[in-house]
């Protein structure tokens, strides 16, 4: 099994809701995600993101979709750390 470990995600979202909102909400898709979110850059109507995401077993999809949920648009995946893990029968 390979288990996504971290990943590094530039994101475009809308200044509501605001940094604090968003990361908790991504927080909240995994038990022990440690989300790190820097503004890169805000203009008069958006900001865009870098989010970093830590944790054992990290859930892309779910991570995608609270992303959109709040009104954010993923660019791109810029960093991805996975580690192969044996299968445990």
């Amino acid at each position: 099994m390979v288990s996504v470990k971290r990943i590094v995600l530039d994101v475009l979202k809308p200044h509501q809701p605001n940094a604090l909102e968003f990361s908790r909400a991504i927080a909240k898709v995994g038990v022990d995600y440690h989300v790190r979110l820097t503004v890169l850059e805000m203009d008069e109507k958006t900001e865009t993101l870098q989010i970093e995401v830590e944790g054992n077993a990290i859930d892309f999809e779910s991570i995608r979709s609270v992303i959109s949920e709040m009104g954010g648009s993923l660019h791109s995946i810029d960093v991805v750390e996975v580690q192969s893990e044996k299968d445990v029968e």
